[in-house]
């Protein structure tokens, strides 16, 4: 299959590229008045530039060569996936352009997306929205679900196209330990048994954070307590014994708390290597992937936590100077078919769950997701959904980031 791999310099460096791509449209207000049929044909023979966390091998394979081959096979369309370590960066990145006066010529397309990272976006009128109507795909989102038409509590309104949905899990090695801790506070007491067992990646890391926001959770007397917009009281008491519970903790961490591992990828070595006997991840069927591919050991096994773990949605975002939106919307109807959706649900492509409403997907399709097994080592959809907790609003993940940062990090 076709790929393009000239941005990879841009992957390393997160640093800004001029592109030769040929624009197919800047004009956001024209595309949303065209049909989808000339939508199509004016992505026909182009390019995309999706910009997106590249720290997972089957992801990446599966964007570059299922959806990229999708992609070129269908409609001409060549998909050049760039990889970058913090979605951030890419924000900032359109941040900068259109500060810097450039309107209609941005270097990124499309954004895989969703939080805190979001809210900066539309708020900042960085974002091309108005057109998701337009997609034929479309058809399969269930709109009506607050947590879909919702991202970590702020209304999508046509800005971005849901991808796939996660929720938070825990794995632990069943040939060290007969009993992993099942509640937030039987974590914090089996850390302290356990000593350099454990450990976490440093927030604004994504799943560090995550795990910060359900020590946060227990701190507050449960997520009821926090959900709506930011209080600042409420943030303050909430905070203050989440930082007792944290610093408390350190000198048990791996390495005594010392440094903490930089990303999810680095907590899924130490554990791989044993050095510590619990690992947590926002896709629980990594696990599955991990034992086939030799990384973990076939002794691990994945579970939900009783007092339930967090669990949300992910998107895809066109910058509002794309240069290339209508292949940017095209690909985001290939990424909603249902064809896409069943194959990065299979285990040994990718295992996540799907961003559409598979109730709305019939005949073969609909089979083959029906049919589709688990590896018995990962926890099950059903077992997760069963106490799944909801994200709060971005405003109050950035001040537990901000705040971990200033109160556990930096100490």
């Amino acid at each position: 299959m076709r790929q393009i791999s000239k941005l990879a310099a841009f992957a390393a460096t997160v640093a800004l590229t001029p592109f030769a791509a040929l624009a197919d449209t800047a004009d956001g207000d024209a595309l949303n008045a065209m049909s989808w049929d000339e939508i199509v044909a004016m992505a026909e023979g182009g390019e995309v530039n999706w910009f997106m966390w590249g720290g997972s091998d089957t992801i990446n394979q599966y964007v570059s060569e299922y959806v990229g081959g999708l992609l070129m096979d269908q409609y001409g369309v060549t998909l050049n996936r760039v990889g970058v370590s913090d979605t951030v960066s890419v924000v900032n990145i359109v941040l900068g352009e259109k500060e810097s006066g450039n309107l209609d010529n941005g270097s990124v397309d499309l954004i895989w997306i969703n939080g805190e990272n979001f809210r900066t976006m539309k708020q900042g009128d960085l974002t091309f929205c108005g057109y998701t109507d337009l997609i034929p795909n479309n058809a399969l989102i269930d709109w009506g679900n607050p947590a879909i038409a919702n991202d970590f509590g702020v209304p999508v309104d046509g800005c971005e196209v849901p991808w796939s949905t996660a929720q938070f899990a825990f794995a632990y090695n069943t040939a060290l330990y007969d009993n992993p801790p099942k509640t937030i506070p039987g974590l914090i007491e089996w850390v302290k048994v356990n000593p350099g067992q454990f450990t976490y990646p440093a927030p604004p890391d994504f799943n560090g954070s995550v795990f910060v926001r359900h020590v946060f959770y227990y701190a507050a007397g449960g997520v009821e307590n926090l959900l709506g917009p930011f209080d600042q009281a409420r943030f303050d008491e909430a905070s203050a014994e989440t930082w007792r519970i944290l610093n408390e903790i350190e000198p048990f961490l791996w390495r005594e708390g010392q440094t903490y591992p930089n990303s999810i990828a680095a907590l899924e070595q130490l554990y791989a290597n044993q050095e510590v006997g619990i690992v947590f991840n926002y896709e629980p069927a990594g696990v599955g992937i991990n034992i086939m591919n030799g990384t973990f050991p076939p002794t691990t096994q994945g579970y939900a936590l009783e007092d339930g773990t967090i669990g949300n949605t992910n998107y895809t975002l066109i910058p509002f100077n794309s240069p290339n939106k209508a292949a940017a919307v095209v690909l985001q109807d290939v990424l909603l078919s249902a064809e896409a959706q069943v194959q990065k649900a299979l285990p040994d492509v990718w295992g996540t769950q799907p961003g559409i409403d598979m109730s709305r997907v019939e005949g073969e399709l609909r089979a083959k997701f029906d049919a589709i097994e688990r590896h018995p080592n990962v926890v099950s959809a059903e077992d997760l959904a069963a106490t799944a907790l909801p994200e709060l609003q971005a405003s109050w993940i950035s001040a537990i980031e901000q705040g971990w940062i200033a109160n556990v990090g930096s100490k």
